[in-house]
């Protein structure tokens, strides 16, 4: 297990350059960048929708060579030094390759350099973001697996009834309704959309939320949470649903669960005590998968919906004004934190079921 965890360990590296050096090379041919905001603000347009669609006749804000004032639209009559100290403060006045050497030497030592329009390190804003983002992906993950085993296991044991034709239907639906969809209808229903205003629509805590007593900020806390939680909720616990009947129908089959109703056992005794633990075996080494997925999820949607301060919300908007130290660096995290996942998600199998051995497999 240990040459197992070591190759994988250095098969860490080469994936993450392949991954950072396939999104820098992309951002080189992306419409727009953050020297075109400052123009833009300067000369009091508004580019938002050309730099999205790329519209416009624009050339590359990461070219540096030729005539900088031509480069960029709506520079004419901008005096060109001052184009060229725009370039200078966001580092493009550096050749591509040069740039890049440098974000990975940093990133190695997670310096993330400091943001374009933030006025505050990469760090410290991914650390302040990251409370949120990480609240979502707990509770998604404890309410679903909570709901979805016992109600996984008596799809397996009612296989074929009319409970299990209902329930598969009902999980059918949410496995198949996109999340943001149901958040927008619950918002709609129950945030002062056109019906009811029962629950808030921005951020996770009250603004007094320092005043209250601890229940009180329990309840509040709750009170926020509940909307976002349902929403990633609906679509995340369907397929841990299905995937814990199939492996519970599985495992009923098999020879051990015949031999051990014959000997005269219960079948809560023959369930729980023989077919739990090697059918939860997928299951519960899926967890850190489950886990970093929700957290993406619920970074990249519902935060954006529900108006949560979160690592998702800060990464759509560094996106949108090209914030690229923020784009780079929140990308680096979630990319170094999935490779490290799936290598926990090889060692809970191991320590779930110590039959498996993943160093007579190839990496």
């Amino acid at each position: 297990m240990g040459a197992y965890i070591l190759r994988r360990l250095a098969l860490i590296i080469p994936t993450l350059f392949g991954i950072m050096l396939l999104s820098f090379t992309v951002v080189q041919f992306a419409p727009g960048g953050p020297v075109e905001q400052v123009i833009a603000q300067l000369t009091g347009q508004d580019s938002s929708g050309d730099r999205l669609t790329g519209g416009g006749n624009e050339v590359n804000s990461f070219d540096t060579t030729g005539d900088s004032s031509g480069r960029y639209r709506g520079s004419q009559g901008l005096d060109p030094e001052l184009i060229k100290k725009l370039e200078k403060q966001f580092g493009f006045d550096k050749p591509a390759y040069q740039r890049f050497g440098e974000m990975l030497w940093n990133y190695a030592r997670f310096d993330f350099g400091e943001s374009f329009f933030r006025s505050e390190t990469v760090l410290n804003l991914i650390l302040e973001k990251m409370p949120v983002s990480i609240s979502l992906g707990v509770w998604i993950l404890l309410i679903s697996y909570a709901i979805s085993i016992p109600l996984g296991i008596r799809k397996a044991v009612s296989d074929g009834s009319t409970f299990d034709i209902w329930t598969s239907g009902v999980v059918i639906v949410g496995y198949a309704v996109p999340g943001f969809l149901f958040g927008i209808l619950l918002i709609v229903l129950f945030a002062g959309g056109s019906f009811l205003d029962w629950f808030p629509l921005r951020g996770i805590v009250s603004d007094n939320f320092d005043d209250l007593s601890w229940p009180e900020k329990i309840l509040d806390y709750a009170w926020h949470m509940t909307l976002p939680i349902a929403t990633l909720v609906l679509s995340s616990f369907a397929t841990t649903t299905l995937l814990t009947k199939n492996s519970f129908i599985d495992e009923i089959k098999k020879q051990y669960v015949v031999t051990a109703r014959a000997k005269g056992l219960t079948e809560r005794r023959v369930l729980y005590g023989h077919v739990f633990r090697n059918a939860m075996l997928i299951v519960i080494a899926g967890i850190p998968g489950a886990f970093i997925s929700a957290f993406f999820t619920g970074a990249l949607l519902i935060e954006n919906i529900f108006t949560l301060d979160g690592l998702g919300r800060m990464g759509y908007e560094a996106v949108l004004k090209r914030d690229y130290p923020i784009v780079f660096g929140t990308l680096y995290i979630f990319s170094l934190m999935t490779l490290v996942i799936a290598l926990l998600s090889d060692l809970i199998y191991t320590w779930v079921d110590p039959r498996i051995d993943f160093d007579k497999r190839e990496v």
